[in-house]
């Protein structure tokens, strides 16, 4: 039998609030954070509204060398991993740090550092200058993805195996499931995992303006993500980062570690179809969702509660409606499935971390976050999207999906602590 891997600390830099308690305020009372951007001057843009994070550098303890070598985004990752391992309790001195990994995921990286150079250096199509170029010394560090996996690692001095994950809008999922299967190999004990992105940015933003992906709903903020319901024309773009703690299930009992839950089950696939495009009978995540319930070694009737993707795109919540049903069969109907995006909007490669720590907290208070701005049924997404209102449940699997541009599918299942059957 393979390790089992034991989720022991989470942190969340989040729209609405930073750190778990705030998270979790704003999901179990349906809350939304969305607003008009504040960033820049949008008013060029389609969508001119976001899912920002109310985020001081300063006041999250960060010092003046982090904040100024660092973009948002690895500020975010940080903050959230400061908190995660402050939460787990784990001694870090105490630990072989050949033996702790860091995996971590970002969809668009530095984005908001490279555009403000890029601009800087070219501005007015003035010539580049070696000697007085007036891009910062720096600037490397927001062009290399890698980046964002190095710095926490450094920070925390884990010299195990270290990654960034880059698949789109699945990158935090992914990110989570490769230091899952990183523990379970026996590469290491500990790992850092998650996922950070800061995309608020006008590059970023004109980039799905260009394919109407975003929400045009600039008079009503607040109720302009709609995941799964008929009126919903887009999703609303956020920003964030989440990390999770993750131990072998023993290494973490024999130093008397909580355990919120086991990581189970992961896996992902691609659809080899269309860059942005989704096959309508949803095959894909119904085989990554297959693949990850057998990793878990449950069916999909073990399956208490489904924390969606619901991006709020027309064809996204249907195809995702037709995989579940796929994947889970009859029980699908009867299965509740929710979209935090509704609330905090879509972080792009950040989304899928942020999304298992709700998962987490979901299992710890046995509540299912609601899909918040639901009211009216799209005939072709028929299931149970836990309307408006937080919904106490008993949980003991939960399972998180994601799907990203390029055709990434990636699923995660979570369980209570258990004695596996088979």
């Amino acid at each position: 039998m393979s390790r089992r891997v034991a989720v022991t600390g989470i942190g969340v830099v989040a729209p609405g609030g930073i750190g778990t308690p705030a998270f979790w305020d704003l999901l179990s009372g349906g809350r939304t954070a969305t607003r008009g951007i504040t960033f820049f001057d949008p008013s060029s843009l389609r969508s001119r509204i976001a899912a920002e994070c109310d985020f001081d550098p300063v006041a999250c303890g960060l010092d003046a060398e982090q904040i100024t070598r660092s973009d948002r985004y690895i500020q975010f990752a940080l903050v959230a991993g400061e908190e995660a391992v402050r939460d787990s309790g784990l001694d870090l001195g105490r630990e072989n740090p050949w033996r702790v990994g860091v995996s971590l995921g970002t969809a668009v990286g530095g984005t908001t550092r490279l555009e403000h150079d890029y601009v800087l250096v070219s501005h007015h199509g003035q010539r580049w200058d070696v000697d007085h170029g007036q891009a910062r010394p720096d600037l490397h560090r927001a062009f290399t993805p890698a980046t964002l996996a190095a710095t926490v690692a450094e920070r925390f001095e884990a010299r195990g195996p270290v990654q960034t994950v880059s698949t789109g809008c699945t990158s935090g999922l992914d990110a989570v499931g490769y230091a899952f299967h990183t523990i379970e190999e026996g590469r290491a004990d500990v790992c850092i995992a998650g996922a950070s992105d800061s995309p608020i940015s006008p590059i970023t933003m004109a980039c799905f303006d260009a394919i109407k992906a975003t929400s045009p709903n600039n008079d009503d903020p607040a109720h302009a993500s709609r995941p799964f319901d008929a009126d919903r024309n887009g999703f609303v773009m956020g920003e964030g980062g989440a990390v999770l703690v993750l131990e072998e299930l023993e290494h973490a009992r024999a130093r008397g570690a909580r355990v919120y839950c086991e990581l189970s089950g992961y896996a992902t696939f691609g659809n080899a179809y269309h860059m942005t495009g989704l096959t309508k009978e949803g095959l894909e995540m119904a085989r990554a969702i297959g693949f990850a319930l057998d990793h878990a070694r449950l069916d999909g009737t073990a399956i208490d509660y489904v924390n969606a993707h619901g991006s709020g795109t027309l064809q996204n919540d249907r195809h995702e409606t037709a995989a579940v049903k796929r994947a889970l069969g009859q029980h699908a109907y009867a299965t509740p499935m929710s979209s935090i995006k509704s609330m905090v909007g879509h972080s792009l490669g950040a989304i899928g971390a942020i999304e298992v720590v709700a998962c987490v907290l979901a299992l710890a208070h046995q509540v299912v976050p609601p899909t918040a701005n639901y009211e009216t049924p799209d005939p072709e997404c028929d299931l149970d999207y836990v309307p408006r209102v937080a919904r106490e449940r008993k949980l003991d699997n939960v399972l998180s999906v994601g799907s990203g541009f390029g055709g990434f599918q990636s699923a995660v299942v979570l369980t209570r602590p258990r004695e596996r059957t088979r």
